[in-house]
């Protein structure tokens, strides 16, 4: 194999080609004109496995890609596709009697309509982009979703949003979780800057204090997972699965960078002190925790006593780590970021980018090796990894 030279990550032709690289894996086979909607699960070279599941993740981050890459590249095309995609999420994955979205679809059939504030997040977060991108229709969308979660998930008490109701919205599960409040505010902050509406950023803002301060609190200062549904610690719920999908046991590096990025991003909106000291505080405490000394790269999670649980290489916890490290670096000016970027930046060029096919390998082992040939199985379109580029490019 012939040994992989670095460029210069920070360089805006590079992050720029490199969107375009991880778009040319995807666009345009995975356009499904038959069903609508989008192909969702492809192997290493390109080729898909599964033709007919859909999962609303995977479906609203396509719309996200799309939109994204049409302001990027000015491209009439992507703004079509993504039309294509908001086509299917109303048509099939909406549910015009209850508001609901489906989990997840076989072709036009829904499998599973639990409906899950995590999939409203993206959903969210798909319509803001789509209008942001000129996709005037969608105005109404974000709207109509944000009405959706108020009138369903959030809790007036808690001034956070629960986590799993079934289809007919009468059963709401005890469980509670940060993830799905994170990917909300990030949707809240989006739906922000597409319409300029102050009640999204307001909400973003009540999000990321109630959950990186007051959770935090009874974690130390960091951030855990699981809550019952007074939002007090739940410490074992998924302990015998540390590598769920959705819902991992552990304190999950790649989140509390995520949520680094997050506060840097507010603080552009909102002028409040707490937002840069606790991003700097978390992305700090996940490269200590995190980074594998032996291997290089970021793990997936560590326990409370600060022992890893899961030491495999996740692709997105390297690129919204890296995403973290250069909005912190930009903000602050202090060059430990800059170079903390150039680190994630290196390992995952050598490591997690496939510069053969394009686009990044899911996940790695801790020494850094592939466990199979899926690239992007439910969930995995690469989102993240265009979207750390994009934060990059958006730097002054």
């Amino acid at each position: 194999m012939n040994e992989i030279t670095n460029p210069n990550f920070k360089d805006k032709e590079f992050l720029v080609g490199h969107i375009k690289s991880i778009m040319g894996f995807y666009h345009p086979h995975c356009i499904d004109n038959e069903t609508g909607g989008f192909f969702q699960h492809f192997k290493d070279d390109g080729s898909i496995y599964d033709f007919d599941t859909r999962h609303l993740v995977s479906s609203t981050r396509f719309i996200f890609n799309y939109s994204m890459a049409a302001m990027q590249f000015n491209n009439v095309e992507y703004i079509d596709t993504a039309k294509h995609g908001i086509d299917y999420l109303r048509k099939h994955h909406l549910n015009k009697d209850t508001g609901g979205y489906a989990w997840t679809m076989n072709g036009k059939e829904v499998l599973d309509s639990t409906n899950y504030c995590y999939g409203l997040a993206f959903v969210l977060l798909a319509y803001s982009t789509a209008y942001k991108a000129g996709i005037k229709e969608a105005k109404n969308y974000i709207e109509e979703t944000f009405d959706l979660m108020e009138n369903h998930f959030w809790s007036k008490d808690h001034e956070l949003y629960s986590d799993e109701i079934s289809s007919d919205w009468s059963i709401v599960t005890n469980y509670r979780g940060q993830n799905a409040n994170m990917h909300t505010c990030e949707a809240l902050i989006q739906a922000f800057e597409s319409t300029n509406e102050q009640k999204y950023l307001d909400r973003a803002l009540l999000i990321a204090k109630n959950i990186c301060i007051r959770q935090a609190g009874l974690a130390d200062g960091l951030i855990w997972e699981h809550y019952d549904t007074n939002w007090q610690i739940n410490w074992s719920y998924n302990k015998d699965t540390p590598d769920d999908l959705f819902r991992p046991w552990g304190f999950q590096v790649g989140h509390l960078t995520e949520w680094a990025k997050l506060l840097i991003i507010l603080e552009r909106h909102v002028d409040e002190d707490w937002l840069v000291s606790r991003a700097q505080e978390l992305f700090d405490d996940a490269i200590e925790m995190g980074w594998d000394e032996k291997s290089e790269g970021l793990v997936y999670g560590f326990a409370p006593n600060g022992d890893v649980c899961d030491n495999d290489k996740y692709f997105w916890v390297q690129a919204e780590s890296l995403a973290a490290a250069a909005v912190l670096a930009n903000r602050t000016g202090d060059d430990f970021y800059w170079e903390w970027y150039e680190r994630i930046w290196e390992f995952s060029w050598k490591h997690m980018v496939d510069h053969e096919y394009g686009a990044w390998f899911r996940i790695l082992d801790s020494k850094n090796k592939k466990y199979d040939n899926l690239k992007s199985p439910a969930g995995k379109v690469d989102y993240h990894t265009m979207g750390a580029c994009y934060e990059v490019l958006n730097l002054d």
